[in-house]
């Protein structure tokens, strides 16, 4: 991918002349036109055919460096079949079923397939797709032509008289929502300008903490719990205690819950140590561990909410187990609480550490970037309403209480519970400016079920919340942003729209010529979209095309689970932990080392030395541990057969279009067809196997 950008940021524009100058005198100078331009025009006297000679071997190395590039490409992904779906090496086991989504686009798969070896049967006869005349004669040995002529004309007949009507419905359809949403897009990015444009950010109504009484210096701290949820986050519970023990508040004014879902022993032992070092060093943090793993994270938060010295503390502040805040955190989002009562929430922005890890968290920070830096900034400012993003955020802990707590109905309890709290009257700011450091999951499989938990939620919830809505006294304005654009346009339409026009009606559109897709459907808009996606981290601008490509391919992951999330099918309610691996910037070790104490390098290494003292002084969890550690299990890739059948769909529905020289139609379906097969390949992201 490196040299897929040195390449692309060193290309040339075509039509842009070249200017070659020699240092002896005795050459001429040459302009050369690009290769388009077909001609050259002398600047002296002689010609020099060395001059041109070496321009255009200039030009071939290029060419020959993009070509070799491509081929490389292809070879990978060869190999990638050869390897994954032919031999079948170092895959993880399969489940039974593929889902019942497979087998409804194994049908259109077949369809297109047999549709595909029709029609060039019909090119090879010259045909060229319309209903072919009926000859004047009819001999013996033409009786299989005409019947593969009979065939074709009465399919010609159905698909223009039955097909393309209901086909160009759906289109119609699928367009008008499709529009609607980039029009919302299209607002979202105005908005965002305006607010950049004009210098508009959140400031705090009297940002000064300081007390005025001498007894009590750290009076106008107001007190603050922090919780960090975790459960079973071997990898990065250390690096997350850290930050947060380090923050910059007073001790006494501040209670750190790590609340610990963990199952495994080891794993619980070595946070309790960890919890068990700071806590030496004088910060006020308690260790809480539920048997029971009921209601996932928002069981494990409820729990934290229900101790008897919780009613002590105003806030609440909440960072997942991977998250990073820096010192300051608590001092640039707590004061906007002051003198702001109907304040219910400060949410801050993500910020991350591996984003630039492999071609998968690179469009993740496309994605997750636009999120913050328009959705979230223009809703906070416009409309004092956003989803909680679950973590890095600090609620109030009245408002939390007035809204019903924390609930276990769905598995969104964070947009659950800002939703409750926005019908409470409640009030959200979002902080554009204060970053918070984590982590991108690394594998398309901990993406995978990160994206299918995030997408099924929504659907879950507005089922639960729809009357709630319609009875809260609101605005009815507020109600038509959560109904119709919040949970309607934003989180049911988009993922279905996308899924439905781009994956299934599109490919259907090449074996039914009368009803067509427009080519502005099917490039324009898209570029346009995602050109405005890209634009709020715009050094990954190079990365425009395999970004459209990779979110149309994760639209039926989305897709099923909103599915999957509405019809309450098995898998709906599933709560998985997106699997970390615990890494650190350059940037940040070198920040901790200079802020560090000198003990902090030998304090680390205590809770793993401190195990065994732990383990004696916890007698219930002494038959738990294993005499012998457990080998680690090999991670393995998977093969996702709705991708891989998606890809066939698309690669039939592309040589359809390249039997009609459709042009965009045949480009935009064979690289989407190559994306959908490397993902479903599980070549993308990590390499496990």
């Amino acid at each position: 991918m490196a040299s897929f950008v040195d390449w692309f940021g060193k290309e040339q524009h075509r039509g842009t002349p070249v200017v070659v100058k020699m240092e002896n005198t005795n050459f001429s100078l040459l302009e050369v036109e690009s290769p388009g331009s077909g001609s050259v025009k002398q600047k002296g006297k002689g010609k020099n055919a060395k001059q041109l000679t070496w321009v255009l071997l200039l030009k071939a190395h290029k060419a020959a460096g993009c070509v070799a590039w491509i081929g490389s490409g292809v070879m990978i992904l060869l190999g990638g079949i050869k390897k994954r779906l032919i031999l079948r090496q170092g895959l993880a086991p399969e489940g039974k079923s593929k889902g019942k989504l497979f087998t409804v686009i194994r049908a259109f798969l077949v369809f297109a397939v047999i549709m595909l070896f029709v029609e060039t049967c019909a090119h090879t006869l010259d045909w060229h797709f319309e209903v072919p005349q009926w000859p004047s004669s009819v001999d013996i040995w033409d009786m299989p032509q005409v019947g593969i002529h009979a065939f074709f004309t009465g399919w010609v007949y159905f698909r223009a008289n039955y097909i393309a009507p209901v086909l160009r419905g759906f289109n119609n359809y699928c367009i008008f929502w499709f529009l609607l949403q980039s029009f919302d897009r299209i607002l979202l990015a105005l908005g965002c300008v305006y607010i950049k444009l004009k210098g508009i950010k959140p400031i705090p109504v009297n940002p000064s903490l300081e007390s005025d009484d001498v007894e009590d210096p750290y009076g106008g701290h107001p007190m603050v719990l922090v919780q960090i949820p975790m459960c079973n986050e071997r990898e990065v519970f250390e690096q997350s205690i850290s930050a947060v023990c380090q923050l910059d508040w007073p001790k006494s004014r501040m209670l750190i819950q790590v609340l610990d879902d963990s199952s495994d022993v080891e794993t619980r032992f070595l946070i309790k140590g960890e919890v068990s070092k700071w806590h030496q060093k004088g910060v006020n943090i308690v260790y809480r561990h539920r048997e029971d793993r009921t209601g996932y994270k928002a069981g494990n938060m409820k729990a934290g909410m229900q101790c008897d010295y919780v009613k002590d503390y105003e806030f609440v502040a909440i960072f997942d187990a991977d998250f990073q805040p820096k010192s300051d955190f608590l001092k640039r989002t707590v004061p906007h609480f002051r003198d702001n009562p109907e304040l219910a929430l400060v949410q801050t922005r993500w910020s991350f550490v591996n984003k630039d890890e492999n071609l998968l968290t690179r469009l993740q920070n496309i994605n997750l970037s636009f999120h913050f830096e328009v959705e979230q900034q223009v809703n906070g400012h416009f409309l004092n309403f956003f989803g909680f993003n679950g973590t890095a955020g600090v609620w109030r802990i009245k408002a939390l209480e007035e809204s019903g707590g924390w609930l276990e109905r769905t598995t969104v309890e964070d947009m659950d519970i800002a939703v409750r709290a926005h019908l409470q009257g409640w009030k959200f700011i979002f902080l554009n400016d204060v970053r918070c450091l984590c982590e991108l999951p690394e594998s398309y499989e901990a993406y995978r079920k990160q994206q299918q938990r995030w997408h099924s939620g929504p659907m879950q919830l507005i089922k639960l919340c729809f009357w709630d809505i319609i009875r809260a006294k609101i605005s009815w304005a507020k109600k038509a942003n959560m109904i119709c654009l919040f949970f309607a346009l934003r989180k049911f339409i988009l993922p279905s729209v996308s899924f439905t026009l781009f994956c299934i009606i599109l490919p259907m559109t090449m074996f039914v010529p009368e009803a067509p897709l427009p080519v502005w459907v099917v490039c324009y808009v898209p570029a346009v979209m995602s050109a405005l996606n890209v634009l709020p981290s715009i050094k990954s601008a190079p990365f425009l095309i395999p970004f459209l490509l990779f979110e149309n391919t994760m639209s039926v992951t989305k897709f099923w689970a909103m599915v999957t999330g509405l019809l309450k099918l098995s898998g709906s309610h599933e709560w998985v932990v997106t699997k970390k691996t615990g890494r650190v910037s350059e940037g940040d070790l070198l920040k901790m080392e200079k802020e560090a104490k000198p003990t902090l390098a030998l304090d680390k290494t205590m809770s793993e030395s401190n195990i065994d003292a732990l383990k004696a002084q916890d007698v219930k969890l002494m038959p738990l541990i294993p005499a012998h550690a457990a080998p680690v299990k090999k991670k393995k890739n998977r093969l996702y057969w709705v991708e891989i059948s998606l890809a066939g769909l698309l690669f039939a529905a592309a040589g359809r279009s390249l039997l009609s020289a459709h042009g965009i139609h045949f480009y935009y379906l064979l690289f989407q067809a190559v994306s959908f097969l490397v993902v479903g390949l599980d070549l993308i992201g990590e390499q496990v196997s």
